[in-house]
């Protein structure tokens, strides 16, 4: 076992910190979140769809498959230039990480030389880099990690009870092992899931239960709120309670303490306020003032409004100095509160 590893979770110990009151969960989760990092801090994040449509995957939340009617033409692998225009764009907007993902069940040997082009010039830029490609075989990953990828994107999206309902073109053990690729080939992981296809809290647990007993588990964590797109077949999926995906994001800070946990897609629908919450909860990185995908995502002046209000600051930057309070306010706010 991984020395940062706790005793393997199950998804009954999970999901009875699931049922915990908010007060406490959120309480045990900025425990753990002050107990490995600044807790003003957020990393951030940049996605660019490098391949977008066309995928040969039935995940039913994803307007990229080739399976579902949405509207959306498949695109050519983007040129290198590009990807490095959009690359400084993001390093100039304050991201340190720039993610790229290309709509594909797996990436073709073919492919490869061009996508480590990107890799190594992201990584000239000053770039953390990451990609998702879809699964990958052992001397892939390899290649991967001989251009210099310091992150592998490859989600398990749900338990594995519940993963059926929503992809059948591939199964639960080819997550895993493109997982382990990515382990052998000394790549870090990234990988979370979905929240809002139908399941329920049982799932979300089982879902973090395979995040946490991964050894080691995942240094990054993507939560998602399912975005619902007309032409898949989760565009009806029943409204989800803000306050669970909070439990989700504070459930994971404490199953995987050492993880940067993510808020990713859907982030602009939670609003400010759950967003708040989530900060509280232990999210500690966000992807920031790009399009996610195909899906909107908060704009670069949004987020760092909401960061000046909620007193953040991103990963590598000085913290806000505290705002200074007149002494007899102080004083007041002492008298009220004997």
């Amino acid at each position: 076992m991984h020395p940062n590893q706790s005793p393997p979770w199950t998804s009954e110990r999970i999901a009875a910190l699931l049922d915990l009151p908010l007060p406490e969960l959120l309480w045990q989760a900025q425990q753990t979140h002050r107990a490995h990092f600044d807790p003003t801090e957020v990393q951030l994040s940049s996605l660019l769809s490098i391949k977008t449509g066309g995928c040969a995957e039935d995940c039913g939340y994803c307007p990229q498959s080739a399976h579902h009617d949405v509207g959306l033409k498949a695109g050519k692998l983007m040129d290198l230039d590009t990807v490095l225009a959009n690359a400084r764009a993001a390093k100039e907007a304050g991201a340190a990480r720039f993610c790229m993902g290309a709509a594909w069940r797996e990436p073709k040997d073919r492919d490869l030389d061009a996508v480590a082009a990107m890799i190594e010039g992201v990584k000239a830029l000053g770039l953390e880099t990451c990609m998702t490609l879809g699964m990958l075989k052992p001397e892939q990953a390899q290649r991967l990690a001989g251009s210099g990828l310091d992150y592998y994107n490859h989600n398990l999206d749900t338990s594995p009870a519940f993963y059926g309902n929503i992809i059948t073109t591939r199964v639960y053990q080819e997550r895993l092992d493109t997982l382990h690729h990515v382990r052998e080939a000394g790549m870090k992981v990234c990988c979370g899931g979905i929240v809002g296809m139908g399941e329920g809290r049982i799932e979300r647990a089982g879902l973090l239960a395979e995040l946490g007993n991964l050894d080691p588990y995942p240094e990054s964590v993507p939560i998602n709120a399912l975005v619902r797109v007309a032409g898949t077949p989760l565009e009806h999926a029943p409204d989800l309670d803000p306050f669970e995906f909070v439990r989700t994001v504070a459930a994971a800070r404490i199953v995987m303490p050492r993880a940067r946990v993510r808020l990713s897609a859907g982030r602009r629908e939670l609003g400010d306020g759950v967003q708040a919450l989530c900060f509280l909860a232990g999210a500690n990185s966000i992807f920031y003032g790009d399009t996610l995908l195909v899906t909107g995502n908060a704009e670069v002046d949004a987020d760092r409004a909401l960061f000046a209000r909620l007193g953040l600051h991103a990963e590598g930057m000085p913290a806000a100095p505290e705002p200074s309070v007149p002494a007899a306010r102080r004083t007041i706010a002492l008298q009220q509160s004997d």
